[in-house]
């Protein structure tokens, strides 16, 4: 009698072991997965939001390039010469200045600001709403200066 349940015991025995081992295994190859994945998410969401605040840099860059070019064109046609052109401002712009022959445009970053610049060689006025959307640019010429607006 004590034979058998010496022997029930070692059965019960290697078959808690066999389940501790493939326990052990599968914490093993989650620890694992973890490791490889949990880095790679935070590689991936910090390259997604550099490349959306480099896209979002490069729209205000358009849309000041873009506000200068129809600021000398309509200068140089003359007084009450007036263009309109349509743009989609972008979030994350915190201010548009237009003053001292300059467009200013400042944008929202994770580390700070970036602060986008573009020389007008014509005296420029205005205001341009920096809220996301669609917007028409209305750029007119004032004879001694430029306006420039958005709608």
């Amino acid at each position: 009698m004590n034979l058998r349940l010496f022997k029930q015991v070692i059965r019960r025995s290697n078959a808690l072991r066999q389940k501790a081992q493939i326990s052990m295994e599968y914490l093993i190859i989650v620890g694992f997965v973890a490791a490889v994945t949990v880095p790679m998410i935070i590689i991936f969401t910090t390259h997604s939001t550099e490349m959306n605040e480099s896209i979002i840099s490069n729209e205000a860059e358009n849309i000041a390039a873009k506000i200068v070019d129809a600021a000398e064109s309509v200068y140089y046609l003359g007084e009450f010469s007036k263009t309109t052109f349509r743009v989609s401002m972008p979030k994350n712009i915190n201010s548009i200045t237009l003053g001292n022959n300059e467009v200013v445009i400042f944008v929202d970053k994770m580390n700070g600001f970036d602060e986008v610049v573009k020389y007008c060689p014509v005296p420029i006025n205005g205001s341009v709403s920096k809220e996301p959307g669609l917007y028409d640019i209305v750029v007119e010429s004032r004879g001694d200066y430029v306006w420039v607006e958005s709608n």
